[in-house]
C-alpha cells in the first residue's frame, strides 16, 4: 500500500525540476551582466518588463524578429562546445533589427532538451549573454523545455526572439532608394548561422571529425572554426544611421544569399548589380565549395560568401558612410549599384567568385 500511495514522479518521467532550477542560479549573473536603460535584466517571474521612456524613446515603433541557429547547433552538440552557439542566437535575430533602423532592446530564449544538463545549458546562455551585451540589448526571460521522448541524448534546439525599437520617421528602409545608389557589403566573420545542413554533407564527405584541423585554417580544429559565432553587426550600423543620417537601407544575407535579401529592401521596379570580383571570399567557402563541387550560384543562394550586411546609401554618401562604419570597426567594400530591373532576376552579377 505505501508503495501505491508513493506512485510515480515527474522525476520518473524524465523531467528534472531540480536541474532546472540549478541551472537558473548558474544563469542568473549571465543575465544580470545584460542590464541596460529600460530592463534591470532580472530573471523568475513570470514576465520580463522593458520601460521605453526609460531608454529614451519619444514616439517608438517597435520591431520584433525570431530566428534559431539551424542545424549549426548539432555541430555544437557533436563537438561538446556550447559556449559560441547562444551568440550566433542573438545575431540573427538582432541582426534582423537593425536592418529596420531599429536599436534591440531586449531578448528572449527558449531552450528546449531531451534531457537537461545545467551547465550546457549555462554554457549556452553564457553565449547568449555576450551576444546581448555586443547588440546593447537585455536578456530580460526565457523558457527551458525538458522534453524526453521528443529530444534524444544530447540533442537540444534553441530559438531567441529579440524586440528593438525605432522612432516613427526613421524606420529602414528609406523610401528615397533609387537607381544609381551605391551597395556596400560588410563582411562576415565566416558560415554565420545558415546552410548548415550543407556543411555537414561536406564535412561528411570529407571524412574529416571535427577535432582535426581544419583544413583552411590550420590553427583551429575544424569544428572550432565552422563555429566561429556570426557577427553582430548592430552597433557598428546604428553608427553609421546615427553619425551620417545617409544610410537608406541595409539588407542582412542570411538563408537565400543576395538573390532573395537584396531584393527584400529595394522597392519594386529595382534591382541590384553586384562585382562579385569585390567579394573577399574567406577560405572557408572556397573549401567547402570545391570539397563539395558547388556551383557559384548555389554558394550565393545557399551562404553569404563572405559578406554578411548590404547597405544602400546615395552615390555622393558612399564615402561617409564607409568611414563611419571603418571606424565602428567593419570592413567595407563597394559591391556594386541599384539599377531598374522589371523582370526577374532582381540580383545580377558582373565577373566571378574567387573560389579557387
Amino acid at each position: 500500500m505505501a508503495e501505491k500511495e508513493r506512485g510515480l514522479t515527474y522525476a520518473q518521467a524524465g523531467v528534472d525540476i531540480d536541474a532546472g532550477n540549478r541551472m537558473v542560479d548558474l544563469i542568473k549573473p549571465l543575465v544580470r551582466a545584460t542590464a541596460r536603460p529600460g530592463a534591470d535584466a532580472e530573471i523568475g517571474g513570470f514576465g520580463g518588463l522593458f520601460d521605453l521612456k526609460r531608454a529614451g524613446f519619444k514616439d517608438p515603433v517597435l520591431v520584433a524578429a525570431n530566428d534559431g541557429v539551424g542545424t549549426k547547433v548539432k555541430i555544437a552538440i557533436e563537438t561538446g562546445r556550447h559556449d559560441t552557439i547562444g551568440i550566433d542566437l542573438v545575431a540573427m535575430s538582432v541582426n534582423d533589427l537593425v536592418v529596420q533602423g531599429a536599436e534591440p532592446l531586449f531578448f528572449l530564449d527558449y531552450y528546449a532538451c531531451g534531457k537537461l544538463e545545467p551547465e550546457v545549458g549555462a554554457a549556452v546562455v553564457a553565449g547568449i549573454s555576450i551576444g546581448c551585451r555586443e547588440a546593447g540589448c537585455a536578456l530580460i526571460g526565457g523558457e527551458t523545455a525538458e522534453m524526453p521522448g521528443l529530444y534524444s541524448g544530447d540533442d537540444y534546439d534553441l530559438a531567441g526572439f529579440a524586440v528593438g525599437a525605432v522612432e516613427r520617421g526613421e524606420v529602414l528602409p528609406r523610401a528615397d532608394i533609387a537607381a544609381g545608389d551605391t551597395i556596400l557589403g560588410l563582411a562576415s566573420s565566416g558560415v554565420h548561422s545558415n546552410g548548415f545542413s550543407l556543411v555537414r554533407k561536406v564535412v561528411a564527405k570529407t571524412g574529416l571529425a571535427w577535432s582535426q584541423p581544419a583544413p583552411f585554417a590550420p590553427e583551429q580544429s575544424l569544428g572550432d572554426a565552422i563555429l566561429t559565432p556570426t557577427r553582430i553587426y548592430v552597433k557598428s550600423c546604428l553608427a553609421a544611421i546615427r553619425d551620417t543620417k545617409a544610410v537608406k537601407g541595409f539588407a542582412h544575407i542570411t538563408g537565400g544569399g543576395f538573390p532573395d535579401n537584396i531584393p527584400r529592401v529595394l522597392p519594386k521596379g529595382l534591382g541590384a548589380r553586384i562585382d562579385l570580383t569585390r567579394v573577399a571570399v574567406p577560405p572557408v567557402f572556397k573549401w567547402l565549395a570545391s570539397e563539395g563541387g558547388i556551383a557559384q550560384n548555389e554558394m550565393l543562394r545557399t551562404f553569404n560568401c563572405g559578406v554578411g550586411m548590404i547597405v544602400v546609401v546615395a552615390r555622393n554618401d558612399a564615402a561617409a558612410v564607409t568611414d563611419a562604419l571603418t571606424r565602428a570597426g567593419e570592413t567595407v567594400s563597394m559591391l556594386g549599384d541599384v539599377i531598374r530591373a522589371v523582370d526577374e532576376p532582381r540580383v545580377v552579377y558582373d565577373g566571378t567568385l574567387d573560389l579557387g
